[in-house]
């Protein structure tokens, strides 16, 4: 009895299954219904699987095609071309595409295209750095600190300005070096300034009685050679850490230059060389760059270079941090907007060098340890000059400068410089 209900009720569930088939698929075929007999011949296994491979590749063919031939669309296809301080996407043509997809010249194309964006991310590096400066001058300017009160848009652009460190008693030394590297008569410098964007002049400030025989003297040398940079400041061998910083803010407040260049009056630059040596660091917003040395820290007093703050550097026989010898350095306009924002809380050592130095420390500043820059005299410079690595600037080590430069700079210059048209050739 249990069995024949089991049954029955296993029929009723069948019964039931199919009712609820017929109802989702009203004319479907009868055949595939439980119970139901196929009409017609079967299909050979093998014939399904042939078809489907067939279907297969034939939908991975058409399908390549389309998206190969979509590809090529003029409309679809974008290039990122750089442009000085902009990245702008324009349409290529479809050839120049079809060459990249068929590998004609492929790896000349993909380089082209690497350094173009490369470039782009530079420009863009530097467009945002130099926007964070001009913030930076703008609220310095709100909460009162002293800067230029022209906008960088107002100031008068050049590549580089060259700042000659002098004194009151060193009138031979500047026309030494009227009479050698520097553009011989006004017309020359005013052309230099405006085709290549090189401005140069002697930095000094004023005496300790102010309108005295010395700012006189210096009053009248101005009026007659007109390459002076005056500064609101009192000359002194003690004060140079104060009057390079003053002198980096004054001319910041001057020029919007892309660098900025402080170099002594006793030594030998060739301005073509310099020119082109700082163009290669052009697309570098915060760039330090001189003949890197690290010094011993003077703890005794009365001998040159004494560093009263000796303590600071740890134990005795220690040595200074890595920074440019003050002879030459140059600086990209960042860091010298940053010295100028921040001129009243930076620390002055006694030496000039080491405060540039350490005006740096913990900033992102790339140095650049450039040996150029700090060429012996002849015969070193010579040397180099005849093998065609002409040098940026010279002098002696042993002087601080080119010895008795009054007398020898002519010879320095006849010997080891670049020639007086070099720095016309410049492209920049």
């Amino acid at each position: 009895m249990k069995l024949f209900f089991a049954k029955t009720a296993k029929d009723r569930v069948q019964q039931q299954e199919k009712r609820n088939l017929r109802a989702y698929f009203p004319h479907s075929n009868r055949a595939l219904w439980p119970g139901k007999k196929m009409r017609g011949k079967l299909v050979p296994v093998k014939a399904i699987f042939i078809l489907c491979m067939a279907s297969f590749l034939a939908g991975s063919l058409f399908t390549t095609r389309t998206w190969t031939h979509r590809s090529y669309s003029c409309n679809k296809d974008r290039q990122l071309q750089f442009i000085p301080n902009k990245v702008a996407l324009s349409r290529t043509g479809c050839d120049q595409n079809r060459k990249l997809i068929q590998g004609d010249d492929h790896s000349e194309d993909i380089m082209g295209e690497v350094t173009k964006t490369h470039q782009a991310i530079q420009s863009l590096d530097k467009t945002v750095s130099t926007v964070e400066t001009e913030l930076a001058v703008g609220r310095s300017s709100q909460t009162g600190h002293q800067v230029s009160q022209d906008t960088p848009q107002n100031l008068r652009k050049a590549f580089v300005v060259i700042g000659i460190n002098t004194a009151f008693s060193s009138r031979k030394r500047r026309d030494s070096l009227r009479e050698t590297w520097m553009p011989r008569g006004g017309a020359k410098r005013v052309r230099l300034e405006k085709e290549k964007g090189v401005i140069i002049r002697f930095v000094i400030g004023h005496s300790a009685t102010p309108g005295g025989v010395l700012d006189r003297a210096i009053d009248a040398e101005e009026e007659e050679n007109k390459d002076f940079l005056r500064l609101n400041h009192v000359e002194g061998y003690h004060e140079l850490s104060s009057k390079t910083r003053l002198y980096f803010s004054t001319a910041v407040s001057m020029w919007d230059a892309d660098f900025y260049v402080k170099i002594d009056d006793d030594v030998h630059l060739n301005l073509g060389m310099l020119v082109s040596t700082l163009a290669r660091y052009r697309s570098k917003p915060r760039i330090y760059i001189g003949c890197m040395k690290s010094g011993p820290v003077l703890s005794q007093k009365g001998v040159k270079y004494y560093e009263p703050e000796f303590w600071k550097f740890g134990e005795e026989g220690n040595k200074y941090f890595r920074h440019a010898t003050g002879q030459i350095y140059a600086i990209s306009k960042d860091l010298a907007a940053y010295i100028s924002i921040n001129a009243p809380i930076l620390h002055r050592y006694a030496n000039e060098d080491v405060s540039l130095g350490s005006w740096f420390i913990g900033l992102e500043v790339e140095h650049v340890d450039d040996r150029m820059m700090c060429c012996g005299t002849p015969p070193d410079c010579e040397w180099k000059t005849q093998v065609g690595n002409v040098c940026v600037a010279s002098f002696d080590w042993s002087c601080s400068g080119i010895c008795k430069s009054v007398e020898r700079m002519k010879d320095v210059h006849n010997t080891c410089g670049e020639g007086d048209g070099s720095v016309w050739n410049v492209e920049l």
